[in-house]
C-alpha cells in the first residue's frame, strides 16, 4: 500500500463509523481523499459498495467495507498494531470492548420512546461509560508506559481518541476520573496532523 496512488474513505457527511480511518491516515501523514456522501445520494452510491453499507476504503480503484477490519488494516499497513501477536491481541481487544462501548449506546437510536432513550442515555453517561473507561485505565496502567502497547501511539490508542471526542463523548464525561486515558486522549490530540485535521475537519 506504500505506493497506492489513490485512497478514498467514502462515507456519509459526519464522523461515525470512518472517523477512526480518516484518523489513522491523517497520523500516518498519508494523503486521502475524504469522500463524504449526501443522503440523497446513497441508493445510489448503496449497489457499489461490497455489503450495501459504509464506510468503505477505496484503494486504487479496489473496495473494502467493514470498519473495524478496514482500521486494522491501516493499522498494520503504517506499524500501528505494536510489535507482535501479543501485542495486537491487547489492539484487538480495546478494540472489541469499544465495539461494545459504541453498542451500548447505540440502543438509543433505535429506542423511539423519549423517556427510554433518555434512560439509555443516562446509563451510559452514570454507569456503562465508567465501567469501560476502568477497563481501559486497567490496560493503560498494566502496560505502563502511558500507551496501550509499547511505547509509542498505535491504533488502540487513536480508537479511544475517536471514542473520547466524536459521537461517545457522552460515555467520556467521567475522564477526569481515569488519568491514564485523558492522557491518551491529550497525547493524540497534540499530534500535530491530528491537531490540523480536526481544527479544518467538517463536524
Amino acid at each position: 500500500m506504500a505506493d497506492a496512488k489513490s485512497i478514498k474513505v467514502i462515507y456519509f457527511d459526519l464522523n461515525g463509523r470512518a472517523e477512526v480511518l480518516r484518523l489513522v491516515l491523517t497520523y500516518a501523514g498519508k494523503e486521502f481523499e475524504d469522500v463524504r456522501l449526501a443522503r440523497e445520494k446513497w441508493q445510489e452510491v448503496k449497489p457499489t459498495t461490497p455489503f450495501g453499507q459504509v464506510p468503505v476504503l477505496e484503494i486504487d480503484g479496489k473496495k473494502k467495507a467493514q470498519s473495524i477490519a478496514l482500521a486494522a488494516f491501516l493499522a498494520r499497513e503504517f506499524k500501528l498494531y505494536g510489535k507482535d501477536n501479543w501485542d495486537a491481541l491487547t489492539i484487538d481487544t480495546v478494540a472489541q470492548l469499544a465495539e461494545d462501548l459504541i453498542q451500548s449506546y447505540a440502543r438509543s437510536f433505535r429506542e423511539s420512546d423519549p423517556v427510554k432513550k433518555e434512560a439509555i442515555v443516562t446509563e451510559v453517561k452514570t454507569e456503562v461509560g465508567p465501567k469501560f473507561l476502568g477497563f481501559f485505565e486497567s490496560l493503560l496502567k498494566e502496560n505502563g508506559t502511558g500507551f496501550f502497547v509499547g511505547n509509542d501511539i498505535t491504533l488502540a490508542d487513536i480508537i479511544i481518541y475517536d471514542l473520547a471526542t466524536g459521537f461517545l463523548k457522552v460515555a467520556f464525561e467521567a475522564i477526569d476520573n481515569f488519568p491514564l486515558v485523558k492522557k491518551v486522549v491529550d497525547t493524540i490530540g497534540d499530534n500535530e496532523r491530528i491537531k490540523k485535521y480536526v481544527s479544518d475537519r467538517k463536524q
